[in-house]
């Protein structure tokens, strides 16, 4: 029998199953609509869809170089049991893969790509939501090209990917540039200098200052030298040439870098930030496992 691209359409609504499974079922199932969604709830690919309303904040962030292009991205599960699991983390990282190659402008853009099988994204992932059993999402992505690229992941949880411009491309530069990465993990800049914090940002740190208890009974002069220099530091900290570098705290990251490389960007993923977190202990964790 003839299958229809309707047919695979609908079979997908009905289930929630990839492209490919539909198109396998029913082949399988000469047509016939009801036995091929039988097939799919057999092979376990038919309950993709319902997996999909759970709430997925644990997972891994996963980078990837090649060339001189990166990408890095967050992957959800929904246990962390899970997201330790080596293959949970393969899937991520062919997805970073994936991502490097084709470019892709979202998500949405992304799941309709092939990886090297042919295998689309979209589908790759409803395969593994019916292997492993539990939602599985793409968050989001970040994809640097040109120039040198660095990456850090501290324990899959936090992710660094960072962009800049050498004097030389060398083993010092290259090692100077990954502890850049390591330091951001660890230190949470928001910005590369002062120039890049919106005066907005000042202005309401300013005003907050202003309003402590502390300063109430000062003179109006003496109130806004004692602010300033609070928020020179304050700004200081949330900047990543003005912060003391990690490894060597007497020396600022600017004084690392300087004359040997130039900071162009960064951005730092950490894990199911934003997100709400499902309260499941690891006993049941590990139960529902073994459950399926």
């Amino acid at each position: 029998m003839n299958i229809t691209a309707q047919m695979v359409k609908e079979l997908r609504e009905k289930t929630g199953a990839g492209m490919m499974d539909a198109k396998k079922a029913l082949v399988e199932a000469d047509g016939n609509m009801e036995k091929a969604s039988e097939i799919l709830r057999q092979k376990g690919i038919a309950s993709a869809d319902k997996k999909m309303g759970r709430i997925a904040a644990e997972g891994v962030v996963s980078t990837f170089i090649s060339d001189n292009k990166g990408a890095m991205v967050e992957l959800n599960c929904e246990t962390d049991f899970v997201a330790k699991n080596d293959g949970f983390r393969e899937v991520a990282s062919n997805i970073a893969k994936v991502i490097v190659e084709k470019n892709p402008s979202d998500v949405e853009s992304l799941n309709k790509l092939a990886l090297s099988d042919g295998t689309l994204v979209e589908d790759y992932i409803k395969a593994q939501i019916a292997k492993i059993g539990e939602k599985i999402t793409i968050r989001r992505f970040i994809r640097y090209d040109g120039d040198m690229l660095a990456t850090y992941v501290h324990n899959s949880k936090i992710g660094v990917l960072l962009q800049v411009k050498a004097q030389n491309d060398s083993d010092e530069t290259r090692a100077i540039a990954k502890d850049i990465c390591l330091h951001i993990a660890s230190s949470a800049p928001e910005f590369i200098s002062r120039e890049q914090i919106p005066s907005s940002v000042i202005a309401e740190e300013k005003r907050i200052e202003m309003g402590k208890e502390d300063l109430a009974k000062k003179p109006e002069n003496i109130r806004e030298k004692i602010v300033e220099g609070r928020i020179n530091k304050l700004m200081a900290g949330r900047c990543l040439l003005e912060q003391p570098f990690v490894k060597s705290p007497d020396e600022t990251v600017q004084q690392l870098i300087q004359g040997k490389l130039e900071i162009v960007k960064f951005d730092r993923y950490v894990l199911g930030e934003g997100l709400e977190k499902r309260q499941d202990n690891f006993a049941e964790e590990v139960m529902n496992q073994i459950k399926g």
